[in-house]
């Protein structure tokens, strides 16, 4: 059995969400999120938020990285590496560094990328 610690460790246990789960309301967490259920409200996590193929969130997610595989309706804001998989369909404004997507994925809002207005002051 391996040993986890809480916090962000490297052997962190990751946040699951599961099929069928429900949740009304806000999520914070130090660490990676994977949601495979139904979230309605805001998630602000320190490291990556996975929306799996069956996972739907509506409203506000704040993270370093985003894997976006279901559906989400509402704002995301990625410090990092925002993907839209093929299956993702996506309806809303993102905010990101760096922004990959797949053929079939769906996307409807506005998009921007690039540095945050704070790190931009380094130029």
């Amino acid at each position: 059995m391996k040993k986890t610690k809480n916090g962000n460790g490297d052997k962190q246990v990751p946040n699951l969400i599961a099929q069928g789960t429900n949740i009304v309301g806000d999520i914070q967490s130090d660490g990676d999120f994977r949601i495979e259920g139904i979230i309605k409200g805001k998630i602000n996590a320190k490291g990556r938020i996975v929306v799996g193929a069956s996972g739907n969130v509506d409203g506000e997610m704040k993270c370093s990285d985003a894997d976006i595989c279901g559906e989400v309706v509402g704002k995301l804001e990625v410090s990092n590496l925002t993907m839209l998989k093929a299956t993702a369909v996506f309806s809303g404004d993102i905010i990101t560094k760096k922004i990959s997507i797949e053929p079939g994925a769906e996307f409807s809002g506005n998009c921007s990328m690039g540095m945050k207005e704070h790190e931009g002051k380094n130029k």
